[in-house]
């Protein structure tokens, strides 16, 4: 296939909507947590497609079990079940609080599909004044208007026209404000065990057990966005398990199919019983070939040996940015729970964020942000020590020249 037309960053501007600004860089192939762009230039892996490839790139289990099933079927429709569907549901329901497992394609169908269930849910065990959403500030549940809504940041959800309602907003890790929203018609309570887009912000303990008993007290179901701390992110395989509070409904999308895009929510048999025939649907979802590589990718990050590895590679990444930050004093803290790590920057560098992303870009090492303050770091599960310290080598570059400059 020849290309009459040059293939760059100016054709993105000629050809796509502008509701992104991508960089300039245009990987073309991965190996492990190393990319190359266009130019041949070298990348190591910080920001994992924003926590997603789980076990980097072109790892042999997930390239191995796409050409395998993509020389069997690759898609079917919902009208017929399928194998490997039937296998990763399975393994998911054997390895979690959950019963059922309902397929879709992203995180926000994931969560669009948990909202409806308990709104649906609701309606049909307590009745029709059962519909208050409660969500935290600063959460990201997704771009679907009704995720959105739900995700506490405004900015992303106004300028739309009218809202789906009834969903209000606390404030996380302040039970206090919860317990100011909470009555008998609220249906669910929807949150990140471990707010990502928000800030890289860890729930106390005492908070969390808080919730999970002011949803008992008010008959209302508390759902875990587990989207970006799913599929051992944190070092557990969900987050719940390190917290010790089971939610009712759990979405996971991102790091479960490795890169390839998948999305599921999974529940008990008792609420999952609401999402009757018809109800809910999606064309794609539980599509073989998506199936396939997320059993993959979630047999071979569901080890001790990878779970206990993402901790140990954790301390490696505090450990480096501490260094960092010794010579530079650019960091206020270095917090996070497992490979989903955040560097808060000094009031001298707020809303600087972007600059050290880019300045590591310049330096051969890809990084991401959460909001304008916080440098985020989410790596492949499975990244080789060497390569965190090469690439914490070239952050310390980076942050050298900003703070140098």
């Amino acid at each position: 296939m020849t290309n009459h037309f040059p293939v760059n960053r100016a054709l993105f501007d000629e050809v796509m909507v502008p509701n992104y600004s991508p960089s300039a860089v245009i990987p073309v192939r991965g190996q492990g947590s190393r990319v190359w762009d266009q130019q041949d230039r070298e990348f190591i892996d910080f920001a994992g497609g924003i926590a997603v490839n789980c076990l980097g790139h072109c790892h042999p289990a997930l390239v191995g079990a796409l050409k395998e099933q993509a020389d069997k079927i690759w898609h079917l429709s919902n009208v017929m079940t399928n194998e490997p569907a039937l296998r990763l549901a399975k393994k998911m329901v054997d390895n979690t609080f959950a019963e059922k497992v309902y397929f879709a394609n992203s995180g926000a169908e994931s969560n669009e599909a948990a909202l409806k269930l308990a709104r649906r849910w609701a309606l049909e065990v307590h009745g029709p004044e059962k519909t208050q959403i409660i969500a935290f500030k600063q959460g990201f549940h997704g771009r679907t208007f009704f995720t959105v809504t739900v995700g506490g940041q405004p900015a992303y959800s106004d300028g739309f026209g009218p809202k789906p309602a009834d969903i209000v907003h606390a404030e996380y890790n302040n039970i206090d404000s919860v317990k100011a929203l909470i009555s008998d018609k609220t249906c669910a309570i929807v949150m990140e065990p471990l707010q990502g887009e928000g800030g890289i912000i860890s729930p106390t303990n005492d908070f969390v057990k808080s919730v999970r008993e002011l949803c008992d007290q008010h008959n209302a179901l508390l759902i875990f966005d587990e989207v970006q701390t799913g599929v051992g992110r944190t070092g557990d395989l969900y987050a719940y398990m390190g917290l010790n509070v089971t939610p009712d409904i759990l979405t996971t999308a991102k790091a479960l199919g490795g890169g390839f895009p998948i999305g599921a929510m999974i529940t008990t048999t008792e609420i999952a019983k609401h999402l009757k025939i018809g109800t809910h649907g999606s064309t794609y979802g539980g599509n073989p070939l998506a199936c396939a590589v997320a059993e993959a990718a979630f047999d071979t990050v569901n080890t001790p040996e990878v779970l206990k590895g993402v901790s140990d590679k954790a301390q490696l990444y505090i450990d480096g940015l501490n260094a960092i930050n010794e010579k530079y004093n650019a960091f206020t803290e270095i917090r996070g729970k497992g490979l989903l790590i955040g560097a808060v920057l000094t009031d001298a560098y707020q809303g600087r964020a972007k600059e050290f992303l880019n300045a590591a870009m310049d330096e051969g090492v890809m990084t991401l942000v959460a909001g304008a303050s916080i440098i985020r770091f989410a790596p492949s599960l499975v990244i080789p020590n060497e390569d965190i310290a090469e690439g914490l080598a070239r952050f310390e570059k980076a942050v050298a020249k900003i703070v140098n400059a």
